[in-house]
C-alpha cells in the first residue's frame, strides 16, 4: 500500500482538515501505576490509524478510553469536535470490535449482526436491508443461518466485523482484530479489511502488537512504549527513519551498533563503531553532540554478502557464516564478526540458486550503501 494515497491519508492533501479524533495530553492512572502518560494525538477522518506496541505499553487502555469504557485521569478526548467527557459508550459515534469477537453463541449470524439494530428499535424491513447489505460486503450471505460454532475463525471474524459496522459508526475501534487467525488467513483478511474500510469510509483505530499487520493496514502508525507515543508516521517513515533507538529496535529486524562521531559535516558523517573494522559513512548530517554516544541501525536487507574484499575504506565488515535459514522468499544469514558480534543479513531469493554460493563457516564480507544506516543520539 506504500506509494499510494488512501482515503484519510493526511499526506494526500496540502492542508489537512480538522482532526476527527483529538487526544489532548491524556493520562490514565490505576492507583500508583500510570498506564497512559500524557498522550496527544490527532487522527483524520477516514484514516486507518494503528496503535502499535508490546504488551503493557498502554495501547488497549487508550483504545478503551476512546470507546468510553475507561475515563482519563486527566486530559481530553474529542471526537468530531465534541468533548467525550461524561459521554457513555452507547452515546458515542463509536463501535468496538473485540479481540475475542464476543459473538452470542446461541444466535445465528443474522441474529448476531441484527442485535444492535433491534436494540435501537429499527423496523424489521430496515434491519433486514442493513443486515443483508453488510453481510454482502463481508461475503457472509450464505452463512446467514449458521451459529458461531459452525463457522471457521475467519468467518467468525467477519461476523464480528459486520456486527460492528452494521450500526454505521463514524469511528471503529479494533482490538487485535486478526490475532486469532492463522498467517495465511490473516494476510488475506488484512487486504479485505482495507477494502471494506475504503468502501464505507469509516475511520479505523487498530490496536496491535503485530508489526506486519500495522505496516499493512495503517495510513499512519503510533508506536507506544511505557504509556507514551514515541513516534508517529507512515509505515515507511517508521521503518526507514526511526526517531529513537527503541523504535529502530522494535520495528522489524535491525543490527544496532554503538558509536561516536569522528567526522561531522553538513552533508555526511563518519561514525566509529568499536564492533566494526572501519567507520560507518552516512551520506547526510545528523543532530548529535560531537562527543556524545550514538547508535547506528542497519537493516539486514540493506546489507550485502560478498566473497570479494571491498575497495572502500568505509561501510564494510568481515566475518564467518554461523547459521543459514532458508525461508523460501528470503534466506537469513547470521554472520559472526571478529569480535564475536553476530550480525543478521537477509537476501531475497529472486532465483532458485541465490544463496547457494554461501555455506556454513565460510569467511565473507558485509557491505552496505551510505544511505542505509540510521544514526541517532542517546
Amino acid at each position: 500500500m506504500e506509494g499510494s494515497v488512501r482515503p484519510g491519508d493526511p499526506s494526500g492533501s496540502e492542508v489537512a482538515p480538522p482532526p476527527y479524533v483529538r487526544v489532548e495530553s491524556v493520562v490514565k492512572r490505576f492507583g500508583d501505576f500510570t498506564a497512559v502518560n500524557g498522550v496527544s494525538l490527532d487522527i483524520q477522518k477516514g484514516e486507518v490509524f494503528c496503535l502499535l506496541g508490546g504488551s503493557g505499553c498502554g495501547k488497549t487502555t487508550l483504545l478503551r478510553m476512546l470507546a468510553g469504557f475507561e475515563s482519563p485521569t486527566s486530559g481530553r478526548i474529542l471526537i468530531d469536535g465534541q468533548d467525550m467527557a461524561g459521554i457513555p459508550p452507547y452515546e458515542r459515534p463509536v463501535n468496538m470490535m473485540f479481540q475475542s469477537y464476543a459473538l452470542f453463541p446461541h444466535m445465528t449470524v443474522s441474529g448476531n449482526v441484527s442485535f444492535g439494530l433491534e436494540q435501537e428499535g429499527l423496523s424489521k424491513a430496515e434491519i433486514r436491508d442493513r443486515v443483508d447489505e453488510i453481510l454482502g460486503i463481508v461475503h457472509m450471505q450464505e452463512f446467514l443461518h449458521r451459529k458461531p460454532h459452525q463457522l471457521s475463525g475467519g468467518q467468525r471474524q467477519r461476523v464480528a466485523l459486520a456486527r460492528a459496522l452494521v450500526k454505521r459508526p463514524k469511528l471503529l475501534l479494533l482490538d487485535e482484530p486478526l490475532g486469532a487467525l492463522d498467517r495465511k488467513l490473516r494476510e488475506r483478511t488484512q487486504f479485505e479489511l482495507l477494502g471494506i474500510q475504503e468502501r464505507l469510509g469509516v475511520t479505523f483505530v487498530v490496536v496491535t502488537h503485530d508489526q506486519e499487520e500495522a505496516m499493512t493496514l495503517a495510513t499512519r502508525i503510533g508506536v507506544m512504549n511505557r504509556g507514551e507515543i514515541v513516534q508517529t508516521g507512515t509505515p515507511r517513515q517508521i521503518y526507514e527513519y526511526p526517531a529513537t533507538r527503541f523504535v529502530a529496535d522494535f520495528i522489524g529486524s535491525v543490527n544496532l551498533f554503538e558509536g561516536q562521531l569522528v567526522e561531522d559535516e553538513a552533508d555526511h558523517v563518519r561514525v566509529r563503531c568499536p564492533e566494526l573494522p572501519v567507520p560507518v559513512y552516512v551520506d547526510h548530517g545528523v543532530s548529535a553532540a560531537p562527543d556524545g554516544p550514538l547508535w547506528v541501525a542497519i537493516r539486514p536487507e540493506k546489507m550485502l554478502l560478498t566473497h570479494e574484499a571491498p575497495a572502500s575504506g568505509d561501510n564494510w565488515a568481515r566475518g564467518s557464516i554461523k547459521d543459514i535459514a532458508y525461508m523460501g522468499d528470503i534466506s537469513i544469514f547470521v554472520v559472526v564478526l571478529a569480535g564475536g558480534r553476530e550480525v543478521r543479513v537477509t537476501q531475497t531469493n529472486i532465483a532458485r540458486s541465490v544463496g547457494e554460493s554461501f555455506s556454513w563457516g565460510e569467511e565473507v564480507y558485509l557491505v552496505w550503501d551510505a544511505s542505509s544506516p540510521v544514526v541517532g543520539a542517546g
